[in-house]
């Protein structure tokens, strides 16, 4: 690193790195909090720009706190644990606030109060790398350290369920005493309302051995393991009698999800019950309106939409989930009030959309990459509302833009929902109408 310096930070950007500006230089610091003043480090130098990380807390923020992990600073899964749960929230709007503005120039006509919840054990979902390193003394289960490709060497997680927590440094004697070490890269975690399923990644096939421990380590830890030899689709149960054992509730609407460890669910259970119950008033389903439900994913709004009376579509690009949604309103018995298609929505036009049939509402839950093409395509007979459930703000802003600008819609309101506590990660739900 380059020899340390001393400034006051201004600000926290994206990532809750703070920021400050030295020499005509804009320097992202590590570790450092809005208001402090710090001494740092620079590690890399770019011609506009620097990276840094603290050396020493000069004068402390009011908001800082003991970050809770020992790995804290360590491990690259938290950055934002030496920040206290308002701060957080408020840093968080913070970001979405700039996004839209400096984006796309618009200011929401209301700021929705944060959606927040428990800030620890709140994780349920989880991708755990495992490492066979002889120099640390044998096998590591852990995340990524922060910078690097390396597995912490971590023994517990504060944000990971603590029954999950506590199985880390059991995975790692269990991977140790398995016939390739070396050839188990990765566990995911998925937690239901029930029970707790782990899918091993395995790049060589399993002995006898290897399923006699696997099995007595289920049983003695009440989870089920799940294989991966291959690709994502090469997933199944270690026992077949617990393929759908996995499910969370949604008890608001009488609504349970069922879903497998490997489809995509969100990691923070009630923070999405909130999050639901937010997109519900917002979007205010009424009997007799026909609702679509962009990237529906396993149905986790559209079910809801359809329980408040209102007739739900559906729209996944994923056949698999598309299927595992039917599945759900058939369970729920709310076939009747839904219906899903199968379509790309990244390639959206004006013609496959109006094939899809006119909306009253209309519910948009993107990945990061937005929903661009989607909007691009509305047209004259466009939703009268939309919610936007986002878990980037520049594509979020991005995609605003295209909305206020071009389509005629006024920003109602918008606000964060505090879904990964401890890190930098920014989910939002906003409003529009025309």
């Amino acid at each position: 690193m380059a020899e340390a310096r001393i400034a006051r930070i201004e600000s926290l950007d994206h990532e809750g790195r703070g920021v400050t500006h030295v020499d005509g230089k804009t320097v992202f610091v590590d570790g450092a909090l809005a208001g402090e003043t710090v001494e740092y480090a620079s590690y890399r130098r770019k011609p506009s720009y620097e990276l840094a990380q603290t050396v020493q807390i000069i004068e402390a923020s009011s908001q800082r706190v003991q970050p809770r992990c020992r790995w804290f600073g360590t491990c690259g899964g938290c950055s934002m644990q030496h920040l206290d749960a308002p701060g957080q929230a408020a840093a968080k709007q913070r970001v979405l606030e700039d996004a839209l503005w400096h984006l796309a120039r618009l200011r929401a006509e209301s700021l929705f109060p944060a959606i927040h919840g428990t800030p620890w054990g709140y994780r349920h979902r989880a991708r755990i790398s495992a490492r066979l390193v002889p120099k640390k003394g044998g096998v590591l289960v852990g995340f990524h350290e922060r910078r690097s490709s390396y597995v912490a060497d971590m023994t517990s997680c504060e944000v990971l369920p603590p029954h999950v927590s506590a199985l880390l440094s059991r995975l790692r004697g269990l991977i140790a005493d398995m016939s390739r070490p070396d050839r188990l890269p990765q566990i995911e975690v998925a937690v239901g309302d029930a029970t707790t399923a782990l899918v091993l990644r395995h790049l060589e096939p399993l002995t006898d051995a290897d399923f006699g421990l696997l099995h007595e380590f289920a049983g003695e830890h009440s989870i089920d393991w799940w294989l991966q030899p291959a690709g994502p689709d090469s997933v199944a149960p270690l026992d077949g009698a617990s393929a759908e054992r996995l499910w969370y509730a949604l008890p608001e609407y009488g609504i349970r999800m069922d879903f497998r460890p490997t489809e995509f669910t969100q990691v923070n259970f009630g923070i999405n019950r909130m999050l639901v119950r937010r997109a519900m008033r917002l979007l205010d389903p009424q009997p007799g309106e026909r609702i679509a439900d962009m990237f529906c994913g396993l149905g986790n709004f559209t079910l809801p939409i359809a329980n408040l009376g209102a007739h739900a579509v559906g729209v996944e690009g994923s056949r698999a989930l598309t299927l595992r949604a039917e599945q759900n309103a058939r369970a729920n018995d709310l076939a009747h009030r839904t219906e899903f298609r199968v379509a790309n929505l990244f390639e959206t036009t004006p013609e496959t959309l109006g094939a899809l049939g006119s909306f009253d509402k209309m519910l948009i839950d993107p990945p990061r990459e937005g929903a661009a093409e989607l909007v691009k395509s509305l047209g004259e007979d466009a939703p009268s509302r939309i919610v936007y459930v986002s878990c980037s703000p520049a594509t979020l802003a991005r995609d605003a833009a295209i909305l206020v600008h071009e389509k005629g819609y006024r920003l109602r309101g918008a606000g964060i929902a505090n879904m990964f506590p401890q890190t930098s990660h920014v989910e939002s739900i906003a409003q529009f109408e025309r």
